[in-house]
């Protein structure tokens, strides 16, 4: 087995061991607005669950050089923000809003995305997802870099939850139904496989 010290090895050859080795990993899409109303739309897979009591959500946005992403500068600006669960259905269009753009432009409008008003806050999500969360900002914190951060931590508490009727009986979400795709490395996603069940112990 390999051993290997992070400390010796660049900032991307630490990017590939991580996103090779902590997989799957699930897809946010996260719809945030700028100071000047433009409607910002992107992906992110460093995402998971905080918290059920009260419901919160993490996101990991990292920075280029330094400079906050669009994201993360709306989420600290406005204070909200939407998260859709990536699946197979909308995988493609999700996928066009990674594109980067000048601040002034809409991924949302680039992907044919359609906008849809929000209950407890007043960023939009988009009507293409099964679930969307409205979140309201819990915590901000810029993390790592020696001279500058080199990422944004982002902790939101879901105030409304959105699931299309057909996924949802009984208090639970049908993972078929939902068809979440998950992030791997590279250009590599992967579909819900086989299901199977291990007991837990009491």
């Amino acid at each position: 087995m390999l051993s290997i010290d992070p400390a010796l090895l660049s900032e991307r050859e630490n990017y590939k061991f991580l996103i090779g080795s902590i997989i799957p990993r699930p897809i946010a899409f996260v719809t945030t607005i700028s100071k000047d109303g433009i409607l910002n739309g992107a992906p992110f897979s460093y995402f998971n669950i905080v918290s059920s009591n009260p419901p919160m959500i993490s996101l990991s946005i990292q920075r280029s050089s330094g400079r906050q992403k669009d994201t993360a500068r709306n989420i600290n600006d406005s204070r909200q923000f939407v998260v859709h669960i990536v699946d197979e259905q909308n995988v493609e269009k999700i996928n066009k809003t990674a594109a980067n753009l000048p601040p002034e432009q809409s991924e949302i409008e680039l992907a044919n995305l359609s906008p849809v008003d929000s209950v407890r806050i007043s960023v939009p999500g988009v009507k293409e997802a099964k679930i969307r969360m409205e979140c309201s900002l819990e915590h901000s914190i810029a993390l790592g870099g020696s001279d500058t951060p080199g990422c944004d931590f982002i902790i939101g508490k879901v105030v409304q939850f959105h699931i299309e009727s057909d996924i949802y009986e009984n208090g639970r979400i049908d993972p078929r139904g939902l068809a979440a795709v998950s992030r791997l490395a590279g250009n590599n996603y992967a579909k819900i496989g086989e299901i199977f069940e291990i007991e837990r112990p009491k």
